[in-house]
């Protein structure tokens, strides 16, 4: 079982950055691929970026491709979401989620464990 608890959101100006973080607790948070998930009011939940456990790759939605970065510090059992040059359309409510495994999972119902959420709130 894995608890996740995401922070880090807030408002800022388009153009601003904002870093999330997302704690986890449990045992092997190493071997957890997480990713992080975003939904808009009145949208469907999307594929923010994901990062693999023990390797740390790395994919990214369209949509954000560089401008976010994820990260993760195993030893902190903690993963990062630094974004940068943000745009209202980046406004949500931003997830965080984990799974077991090796592979590379881009939908939701590929992942078990979810976070509250944190909202992000980008004005123009």
């Amino acid at each position: 079982q894995v608890q996740l608890v995401e922070s880090g959101g807030g408002l800022v100006q388009a153009g601003g950055s904002l870093t999330l973080s997302c704690a986890a607790s449990g045992r092997a948070f190493s071997g957890y691929a997480m990713a992080w998930f975003r939904q808009a009011p009145g949208k469907e939940r999307e594929f923010v970026g994901r990062i693999s456990g023990i390797i740390g790759s790395t994919g990214y939605a369209d949509s954000v491709k560089g401008r976010f970065t994820i990260s993760r510090d195993n030893a902190k059992n903690t993963v990062y979401l630094q974004m940068n040059s943000l745009k209202p359309g980046d406004t949500a409510i931003y997830y965080c989620a984990a799974r077991g495994g090796i592979g590379v999972w881009t939908t939701p119902a590929d992942y078990d464990y979810w976070g509250q959420g944190t909202q992000v709130t980008v004005s123009s």
